[in-house]
């Protein structure tokens, strides 16, 4: 499952949650994930955007993937007359579907650069085709080799045990994984004990998704609830904290997951190692620090209720951030396919990212 297959061409991509035919894109609806695989067929811009809004697809680069698939469908199905206006309507949608992930905006900018280069609607069809393909395959060759760069950093010798928060693996990605991807080559290489999932409250990314990939792959996996997390670092169970990033400021400030915060105040205070995974395609120079990411928050219907099951008293006040800022000065490491930043701040990101 790791390493779903990838085709040389445009009408025949797939990974384990992104499927590409051409003309409509399969996305696998991860809102049903362990209970059921259900596919969703699409051939529209619209459908994608909507897709991406109500998180039937989610994880930054899978985002930005789906994103830019979105736009290759809108030029297929362009009606010709003023075909350039309605391309530009779908990335408008797109980018409105959510706000915090950077790799959605970084995708639809280079859609958006090729575009601007067609001449004709035909042209407009394969060469957008062409460069959702390749960003697809990219985003595969960029995990591959934030794994190789996390473990030559780690320098281990004999297995350990890590900690992970959300899903960040082939469910999030092109194929393999950013975090988790780093997690596979541990257990690939004999190094892995075991993998603490946390839980990942609200949408329960962990226990439904990540937990859900391990176990498929073989691969050793606890279960844990968000709230243990301390418990399981002060027993000294964990080495390092390993988590993906949705947006990385040029001061090395991460956005990620609802709770990744929390993880790193831990981690620093139980002297674990804190390590975050995400292409550069995660990182935005333009913006100082976190304090300038725009942070998603949504219905707080996601916290009194779980599948429509209700949990909570109906109509109490709910907060529900989708995610939190963790400061550069609680991370130890930032693995991206260019390298590495240790101790993250402004120069080491300007010396990799400028």
């Amino acid at each position: 499952m790791s390493r779903a297959p990838v085709s040389s061409g445009d009408r025949a991509i797939g990974t384990v949650a992104i499927r590409w035919h051409g003309g409509s894109l399969e996305l696998l609806d991860q809102r049903l994930l362990p209970d059921q695989e259900h596919w969703i067929t699409l051939e529209g811009s619209a459908g994608v955007a909507q897709s991406i809004r109500n998180m039937v697809v989610r994880g930054a680069p899978a985002i930005g993937i789906s994103a830019a698939y979105g736009v290759a469908l809108a030029a297929r199905h362009a009606g010709g007359g003023d075909w350039k206006a309605e391309i530009k309507q779908a990335i408008r949608e797109l980018a409105a579907s959510r706000p915090t992930a950077v790799n959605l905006f970084w995708a639809l900018q280079k859609m958006e650069q090729v575009f601007s280069e067609c001449h004709s609607l035909e042209e407009a069809v394969k060469r957008l085709s062409e460069t959702a393909v390749q960003i697809h395959k990219d985003d595969l060759s960029a995990n591959l080799a934030m794994a190789d760069y996390a473990l030559a950093h780690m320098d281990a010798s004999k297995p350990f045990s890590v900690l992970t928060h959300c899903n960040t693996g082939a469910l999030a990605t092109g194929g393999y994984g950013t975090a988790l991807g780093v997690i596979r080559r541990l257990h690939e290489k004999k190094l892995l004990k075991d993998v603490f999932a946390d839980e990942t409250r609200p949408w329960l990314q962990g226990s439904r998704l990540t937990a859900w990939e391990l176990a498929r792959d073989g691969i050793p996996v606890t279960l844990n609830a968000d709230g243990a997390a301390a418990s399981i670092l002060a027993a000294g169970h964990v080495r390092w904290v390993i988590v993906g990033a949705d947006r990385i400021t040029a001061n090395g400030d991460v956005a990620n997951k609802i709770g990744t915060y929390s993880l790193a105040v831990l981690a620093r205070h139980h002297k674990v190692g804190f390590m975050v995974v995400a292409p550069s395609s995660t990182v935005d120079m333009a913006l100082a620090s976190g304090k300038d990411i725009p942070i998603e928050e949504r219905e707080g219907e996601e916290l009194r209720q779980v599948r429509g099951v209700q949990i909570a008293p109906a109509g109490v006040k709910a907060f529900n951030p989708v995610f939190d800022v963790t400061p550069a000065s609680l991370i130890d490491v930032i693995v991206t396919e260019k390298g590495v930043v240790s101790t993250p701040n402004l120069t080491g990101m300007s010396g990799l990212f400028s």
